[in-house]
């Protein structure tokens, strides 16, 4: 749930990789439905991309239309017990990076504003944020830059919230 400067809440639906921890599929809305749900799971596996398993909690948006899409898709879902968010880490480590690194640090004006600060945020997450469980690499794997590329240059993301820094040639 996202907090509007009017005061209404967005809802942000994402769907996570968990090998390489790319963000497959992201939307927004401010009422989020069983239906809506189903076809954001369509537009995140087209085709011969479904995965053989889809982790998630058991949120009202989970419900029959869901359901009925998964199974059509052939995807087998494993249902967290409730109030065990231990089981999901990975998004709920993403859910927590999300808040403390962007959206605890600005104000969203609207659908609009989050969708195009999520998707700032998610290219600084998969080409410059460094993770411990990747070796200190980005999801997006990045050349290692020797001394002789030049000096250091900073190169703001995240409308200036990050930075990412590359070597750069004089």
């Amino acid at each position: 749930m996202v907090p509007t400067v009017s005061f209404r809440v967005l809802f942000v639906f994402l769907v996570l990789a968990h090998h390489r921890r790319r963000v497959i599929h992201f939307n927004v809305t401010a009422h989020p439905t069983s239906e809506w749900t189903a076809q954001q799971i369509a537009e995140a596996f087209p085709w011969d991309t479904v995965p053989r398993y889809l982790p998630h909690d058991r949120d009202s948006i989970y419900g029959d239309v869901f359901r009925q899409r998964v199974r059509a898709m052939a995807i087998r879902e494993v249902l967290a017990t409730p109030r065990s968010p231990w089981q999901n880490p990975y998004v709920e480590r993403l859910i927590g990076s999300i808040r403390r690194e962007c959206l605890d640090h600005l104000i969203v004006l609207n659908e609009s504003s989050l969708r195009h600060t999520l998707k700032s945020y998610f290219d600084y997450y998969h080409g410059a944020r460094t993770h411990l469980s990747l070796e200190k690499d980005a999801p997006e794997t990045r050349p290692v830059q020797p001394q002789e590329l030049g000096p250091v240059v900073e190169r703001p993301a995240v409308g200036g919230l990050h930075h990412r820094y590359e070597r750069r040639a004089t």
